[in-house]
């Protein structure tokens, strides 16, 4: 194993909201990390700044490696990931899904009875990572194609499936197993 590959398993990453000023380095962050879409970079400057409660960034050195956007569904008892970005810096570390548990501790996600994502039949990646969560937390996954290629996207992305997993209650020892 390279020697900085090793230091970096031996740290522990700061999961924190994200300030405004984060978005220039989220945005390449997200950039960094194909094939994940991209948004501009206002996009990304708007999350940290008025979603800063329900996203997270990880940093390691002050450098950020990840960075999860999400929200409450209005009207629902969900909490709704959006992107989930992890620097090639820092794979490996489980920092994923030490990001989602985060998150549902947070009180803005108070009330969330399942979590939701899209992913596209492709993403394996994203599909490991919820597969793995959901195990982890003892949740159901389920998914069902949502939003479609053709009455959604024009033809110009791959159909989304809207992924839900149950969500127990978070307490101490999910934060432990994180």
């Amino acid at each position: 194993m390279p020697k900085d590959l090793e230091q970096t398993r031996t740290r522990k990453p700061l999961l924190r909201k994200p300030e405004a000023t984060d978005g220039a380095e989220i945005w390449e962050l997200i950039r960094d990390c194909k094939p994940l879409d991209e948004n501009s970079m206002y996009c990304n400057l708007i999350q940290a700044d008025h979603f800063r409660d329900t996203c997270v960034v990880a940093e390691l050195d002050g450098e950020i490696v990840g960075w999860i956007s999400g929200h409450m569904i209005p009207n629902e008892d969900a909490f709704f990931v959006w992107q989930v970005a992890v620097s090639p810096k820092a794979r490996g570390l489980g920092l994923g899904r030490k990001m989602l548990v985060h998150l549902l501790e947070r009180d803005a996600c108070d009330g969330a009875e399942a979590l939701k994502t899209t992913i596209t039949e492709d993403n394996d990646a994203s599909w490991g990572l919820f597969r793995s969560f959901a195990k982890h937390i003892g949740g159901e996954l389920t998914d069902e194609p949502h939003f479609h290629e053709e009455d959604h996207f024009g033809g110009a992305h791959d159909t989304e499936h809207m992924v839900t997993i149950t969500l127990p209650a978070v307490d101490e020892d999910l934060r432990k197993a994180a």
